[in-house]
C-alpha cells in the first residue's frame, strides 16, 4: 500500500540523509574537515535545538529519550515535506498512522511515568492547594484532559495536513481550468495564482512546524 511504501521511503531518507552528510555514504568523513558542509551545520543545529528543548522540558537526567524525540521529529518533518511533492502520498494524512503514533507515545509516557513515580504519578492530577471538596471534580477534569492528548495530538497532525492538501488540490484544479480556457482569462488568473503560490509556502511552513 501507499502507507507502507512511503513509510519505508521516509525511513530510508531519514537514515540516508544523516549518513550522507556525515560522510559515510559519500566516502569522506565530515569530521575530518576543518569547515563542515552547510547541510552538516544544519543537521547539527537541528540536533542542538532539539537537545535544548529536551533539556528544558524533561531535564538533563532524561536525555536518554533524546534519540527517540530526534528521530520522531525528522520522521514527521520529512513525511510532511514529501507530501508536498506532486503525485506523492502524505503518510501523516493517514489517521491510522497519526493517531497510532500519538497513542503509542501516550502509552509509553504513561508507563514510564508509572515506573518512575509509582502511585505518586496520580498525584499530578491534583493541583497543589486544591480544596478537598473540589478534588473529585478537578481529578475528573485533569484525567480527561490527559487522556484526550492521546487522540488530540494525532488528530491535529492529521487534520493540518489533510486540510492543507485538500485545499491546494481544489485550487490547483480550478486554476488549471482557468489557464486552459483562454489567453485573456489566463492573464487575469495570474492574480489568484499568486495567492495559490503563497498558500503553497504556507503549507510548507505548516509541514515544518
Amino acid at each position: 500500500t501507499n502507507l507502507a511504501l512511503y513509510s519505508l521511503i521516509v525511513f530510508v531518507l531519514v537514515i540516508g540523509l544523516h549518513l550522507a552528510f556525515k560522510g559515510t555514504v559519500v566516502g569522506t568523513l565530515n569530521d575530518t574537515k576543518l569547515i563542515p558542509s552547510t547541510w552538516s551545520i544544519a543537521l547539527e543545529s537541528s540536533f542542538a535545538s532539539i537537545n535544548a528543548i529536551v533539556r528544558e522540558q524533561i531535564g538533563l537526567r532524561n536525555e536518554i529519550y533524546l534519540p527517540f524525540i530526534y528521530s520522531l521529529f525528522f520522521f514527521i518533518i520529512i513525511a510532511n515535506l514529501i507530501g508536498n511533492t506532486p503525485y506523492s502520498f502524505t503518510i501523516t494524512t493517514s489517521i491510522v498512522l497519526s493517531v497510532g503514533l500519538s497513542f503509542t507515545i501516550f502509552i509509553g509516557v504513561t508507563l514510564i511515568g508509572l515506573a518512575k513515580h509509582g502511585l505518586h504519578f496520580f498525584s499530578f492530577f491534583i493541583p497543589s492547594g486544591t480544596p478537598l471538596a473540589l478534588v473529585p471534580l478537578l481529578v475528573l477534569i485533569e484525567v480527561t484532559s490527559y487522556l484526550a492528548r492521546a487522540l488530540s495530538l494525532g488528530v491535529r497532525l492529521f487534520a493540518n495536513m489533510t486540510a492543507g492538501h485538500t485545499l491546494l488540490k481544489i485550487l490547483s484544479t480550478f486554476l488549471y481550468q482557468l489557464f486552459s480556457s483562454s489567453i485573456v482569462v489566463a492573464i487575469f488568473t495570474l492574480i489568484p495564482y499568486s495567492i495559490f503560490v503563497a498558500l503553497i509556502g504556507l503549507e510548507l511552513a505548516v509541514s515544518i512546524i
